[in-house]
């Protein structure tokens, strides 16, 4: 039985891979040739690269790649629809 637990989210399995080592696992992994997490769709955000800039700043401030943080904010103001 894998030690490994099935993950709902990319957040769910950055946290446990942050606390667990791989090499604790490794007769477990095998090499994936598709992407574990699809998303379903994109939409291209025009910035300036001024403003791209800034938002690769926040992005890294918090550990996030921009594209993760573009979305966080794009669900936080869902919220409130």
């Amino acid at each position: 039985m894998s030690k490994i637990p099935q993950f709902k989210s990319v957040q769910e399995m950055e946290v446990f891979w942050q606390k667990n080592s791989p090499l604790d696992f490794k007769d477990e992994l095998e090499k994936m040739s598709d992407p574990i997490f699809v998303r379903k769709s994109a939409i291209e955000v025009p910035l300036q690269p001024q403003e791209m800039e800034v938002v690769k700043k926040i992005a890294e401030g918090q550990g996030l790649d921009d594209g993760e943080l573009i979305r966080q904010w794009v669900l936080e103001k869902l919220q409130f629809v």
